[in-house]
């Protein structure tokens, strides 16, 4: 599928190996365990001499119609469905690094993740060196943190939710300088604005319950990259923890990804339109969106992104307390946390999705009190930008 379009490749992009009945829509393998034909068939199929599903946590025909979009669409070798985002990312961590390891971590990161690494890695004594995403500006700053027993990079492009913008290129040339990995969350900006892969990253990580699912109706993660490194992480961590993702999940997001093209054009399209106005707007602080010139990122993502994304911050005058205000007067657009659904999401950061932070490390990440994330949806953009308005008198 590599000759075509990622329009094409969101909509085919998978073969037909896992149905006999020529089904335009693939059914969902929902059985637990799987057949043998023998006992010496089976014991083939253990070792791993010939091709055949053993039971659900190892692998499922459906999930594997998942990855096999997936890998087509990231331009990975391979890849891996997890039960969520946080399953894909704690698997990619806990197979990686092993205990007095460490790893660079942008500080601006979704508040899961950051729990996940500053609170439950000590349990495994892998230290995370959390710095600014300016530090990735100047790369000699993340060059001084890599010592003998580093083992990986890792940053999401856009950031959650401040919106910063990584040099994939550039962070990818210090990793392979020091034979570390380079790991980027992808979520915020999908395998159709932007392949981390092809520019030098490892490994990529999304949150599939967010654009590739693209309905607030599923869970999952997803993990691509080089066969050697998805082999390791399945066969040291997934068979083992069992974070597989369900065969239904993975159907509705194979459904979802169909339309992933179709979806971020309008997110785009939408998040430009409203950024725009939210910037001339004279009771907005401060917007940050890739898009804008004012972004200090902007120039970054224009080389690295074919389009700025659905997801904008924004700061209103008056601070916290106007935030809150101009929130609970909103009629269409939906408080909630999650993002990349076709409605408009709107949601409070530092008292949300970022509560795990600290207020000194909400500070140090950029995370203002009175930051406003909106994921913007595929609705007629006048009509959110109409909410946005009365919201705000």
């Amino acid at each position: 599928m590599g000759k075509f379009t990622k329009e094409t490749q969101v909509v085919h992009g998978i073969s037909t190996s896992h149905t006999t009945s020529k089904d335009l829509v693939p059914p969902v393998h929902l059985s637990s365990t799987f057949k043998f034909k023998s006992v010496e068939h089976g014991a083939s199929v253990f070792k791993g001499e010939e091709d055949g599903f053993i039971y659900s946590r190892i692998a499922n025909p459906t999930v594997d119609l998942l990855i096999e979009k997936m890998s087509v669409i990231e331009n990975g070798e391979a890849a891996l469905a997890t039960s969520s985002g946080m399953s894909a990312i704690s698997s990619v961590i806990l197979s990686l690094a092993k205990p007095d390891d460490n790893f660079i971590s942008c500080n601006s990161i979704y508040g899961g993740t950051f729990a996940f690494f500053n609170e439950h890695l000590k349990k495994f004594k892998i230290i995370p060196h959390f710095v600014p995403a300016s530090s990735f500006l100047e790369m000699s700053r993340i060059e001084d943190l890599i010592d003998n027993n580093t083992r990986f990079i890792f940053f999401e492009t856009p950031a959650n939710p401040t919106i910063d913008v990584i040099d994939i290129e550039m962070a990818a040339s210090v990793a392979k300088k020091h034979n570390i990995y380079l790991v980027v969350d992808n979520t915020f900006a999908t395998s159709y604005l932007q392949n981390p892969l092809d520019i030098g990253a490892d490994l990529v990580v999304h949150s599939a319950t967010k654009y590739l699912g693209g309905h607030g109706d599923s869970i999952g993660g997803i993990i691509v990259g080089q066969k050697k490194i998805i082999k390791l992480i399945k066969e040291h961590h997934i068979v083992h923890f069992g974070p597989m993702i369900s065969p239904f999940n993975a159907w509705l997001i194979l459904r979802g990804i169909k339309t992933l093209a179709l979806r971020m054009e309008k997110h785009c399209e939408n998040a430009m339109e409203i950024a725009k106005w939210l910037e001339k707007n004279p009771k907005i602080e401060k917007v940050y969106y890739p898009g804008l010139l004012s972004h200090k990122g902007h120039d970054i993502a224009k080389k690295q992104m074919k389009k700025f994304g659905g997801i904008i911050s924004f700061e209103i005058k008056g601070g916290i307390d106007a935030g809150k205000m101009f929130m609970n007067r909103l009629k269409m657009c939906i408080m909630a946390v999650s993002l990349g659904d076709c409605e408009t999401l709107i949601q409070h950061p530092a008292s949300m999705t970022h509560s795990t932070y600290s207020k000194k490390e909400r500070q140090k990440a950029g995370i203002n009190d009175g930051l406003i994330r909106l994921s913007v949806g595929i609705e007629n953009s006048n009509d959110i930008i109409h909410d946005l308005e009365q919201a705000l008198l």
